[in-house]
């Protein structure tokens, strides 16, 4: 059975989008070999890659062009794609998923043997940990405060206490936080 994992980074402030959708150029410049190395240890560890349409769209544009070996991970592993607006998904091994989002993470799950990463994807987020689904969850909490944008799982969840599994402080001021959602 794959473990759900979800990977986002957020601003001491809260955010993991600015104000504007698909906002996230305040965390180019903490993005350092740390990040990388575990960016790829993640990718390697992965069965597929889980994403709302929003998140979808901006990874899809940006990964397609991009070189080096986190993109050669991202262009070939395989991709699902949780929407109900969009009609197709051109990015390469992308599969549309236009059903219950949470019915077919649930039966992906049974079926995997390795990680299922949810990147971005707020509202994917927030449904999945509403319905108790992640494993884990991990930020890279950065040192800056950008004032305004998106939360993370929107602002109606119910209350979740979450076990801390580590904390690993990295030398550009990230901080990657491991927690077991389910207390």
């Amino acid at each position: 059975m794959s473990k759900l994992i979800m990977w986002n980074m957020l601003s001491l402030d809260g955010y993991f989008e600015g104000a504007k959708s698909w906002d996230v150029e305040w965390f180019q410049s903490y993005f350092s070999k740390e990040l990388e190395d575990f960016s790829i240890e993640q990718l390697r560890r992965a069965d597929a890659l889980f994403f709302g349409r929003v998140t979808y769209e901006g990874m899809a544009a940006y990964w397609q062009t991009a070189t080096g070996e986190v993109a050669g991970l991202m262009n070939n592993l395989p991709k699902m794609v949780f929407s109900r607006t969009l009609k197709h998904a051109d990015w390469a091994n992308a599969r549309l998923v236009a059903s219950d989002a949470v019915a077919e993470v649930e039966k992906l799950k049974q079926q995997g043997t390795r990680d299922l990463y949810v990147f971005g994807s707020g509202k994917l987020c927030g449904t999945l940990l509403e319905a108790g689904l992640f494993d884990e969850v991990r930020l890279g909490l950065l040192p800056i405060a950008i004032g305004n944008g998106a939360t993370l799982f929107g602002r109606n969840l119910s209350r979740r206490a979450m076990k801390l599994l580590e904390a690993r402080p990295l030398p550009n001021g990230c901080v990657i936080l491991r927690y077991d959602p389910r207390g």
